[in-house]
């Protein structure tokens, strides 16, 4: 509970602040990229995003021959006055990669790295590109 008011006054007191560590608030229909653990401020809706963490991923190695894509699982977090909301998008499916929070939607545009197979993604490294729309 602490983390989550922590949160939502640090979204709050940073969504217009230029210097600040989550950066400027993101605008609706814009894509905007997260690392794991970061949160943004979305303009004009009250809600802040965030990139939680990576489960399952077993996307294709771009360096192997597949029969199947795969799917890796973002874990996001919405949080708005009313609390927070925790939402897995997927990348192997699009009608998975939306959620709907009140009356916006959250789609998962793209999540970097890929895989390759001689290397493992250290959860550090992974970044979710987003987009948020009324």
């Amino acid at each position: 509970m602490r983390l989550r008011l922590a949160l939502l006054c640090l979204l709050a007191a940073t969504a217009c602040d230029e210097k600040s560590p989550i950066g400027p608030g993101i605008p609706l229909n814009e894509q905007f990229t997260l690392a794991r653990g970061d949160a943004a401020a979305v303009e004009g809706a009250a809600i802040g995003v965030q990139f939680v963490q990576v489960t399952n991923d077993s996307r294709c190695p771009a360096d192997a021959l597949c029969i199947q894509g795969g799917d890796a699982i973002v874990h996001i977090r919405v949080l708005d006055g009313g609390g927070t909301a925790n939402y897995e998008l997927h990348t192997g499916d699009a009608r998975q990669s939306i959620a709907v929070h009140r009356d916006f939607t959250i789609q998962l545009v793209r999540l970097d790295p890929y895989p390759f197979s001689a290397r493992p993604i250290d959860p550090s490294e992974y970044r979710a590109t987003l987009l948020v729309r009324r």
